[in-house]
């Protein structure tokens, strides 16, 4: 049973990449070269080791979120050499992209805590 904290916390992730979409280049970039990175990494491993796209995707996304839990290993010079290159790019984008997501949740936390302080200010201002 998936629980209410997994559902709040997706939607609250989903919330932020959207706006980080609208509001920040930075953090379009960083998608766009990982959202690359898997899809050249997908092919390359479909084509090159024979693994179907899901594992290929699988992989990808597990050595770029450092998981590696070992289930899939590159077994060709080719494939060990791409695979060096492949970790070094793409744990790099993925930890500077969790943290343009860090940045874009502190920063509309403080907007959001500025904003109530105004009002707060404004009521103690006009005398109620």
């Amino acid at each position: 049973m998936i629980s209410i904290s997994l559902i709040v916390n997706s939607y609250r992730l989903l919330k932020t990449v959207v706006r980080g979409l609208h509001r920040d280049a930075e953090f379009r970039v960083l998608l766009f070269f990982i959202t690359i990175l898997v899809i050249g990494g997908t092919l390359f491993y479909h084509h090159v080791e024979g693994w179907s796209v899901l594992d290929s995707v699988y992989f990808c996304i597990s050595t770029m979120a450092t998981i590696g839990f070992g289930d899939f290993a590159p077994s060709s010079p080719a494939s060990k050499v791409f695979t060096i290159i492949y970790s070094i790019l793409s744990i790099g984008c993925f930890v500077a992209l969790c943290s343009k997501i860090a940045v874009i949740i502190v920063n509309d936390s403080l907007q959001t805590a500025k904003r109530i302080k105004g009002k707060r200010t404004k009521r103690s201002d006009s005398g109620h």
